[in-house]
């Protein structure tokens, strides 16, 4: 059964909302996920929804588009536990210098007042960065 969540699209130029459809499927090994916008079909399928999400999200670049959502934010990166267990579908706010907690946890597509939309790459380097701040 195929999950549908919209998301808005922010940036590509246009002044507008924009809106995303994305389309979650999962069978015993892959999370395939589909994002329709401006008339486009974007598809990636993955071993877990964050990466598929980030697979997606290099091809939103192009158009210069960052989905609004939590899986798009600067400090929020996938989790062992929590990407096992959910196949990708929550993943952990962090701060700076501290492990996350428990109420730490959301869902990707989920949005709220802190997120805040990066491309990946500042995303993968937010990330370098946490990790550096942990206490060893």
């Amino acid at each position: 059964m195929a999950i549908k969540r919209t998301v808005f699209l922010i940036g590509g130029g246009t002044g507008g909302d924009e809106e995303a459809v994305f389309t979650l499927h999962a069978d015993d090994t892959v999370c395939s996920l589909t994002c329709s916008y401006r008339g486009k079909m974007i598809k990636a399928e993955e071993e877990d929804f964050f990466e598929a999400l980030f697979q997606i999200r290099q091809d939103l670049e192009v158009d210069g588009l960052l989905p609004f959502c939590y899986g798009a934010s600067a400090y929020v990166f996938p989790e062992n536990t929590v990407i096992t267990e959910s196949r990708g579908l929550m993943a952990v706010k962090v701060k700076m210098g501290e492990h996350p907690q428990r109420g730490d946890v959301i869902d990707i597509f989920d949005e709220g007042p802190d997120v805040v939309p990066v491309f990946v790459h500042m995303q993968q380097q937010f990330w370098e960065a946490w990790l550096a701040s942990l206490p060893s």
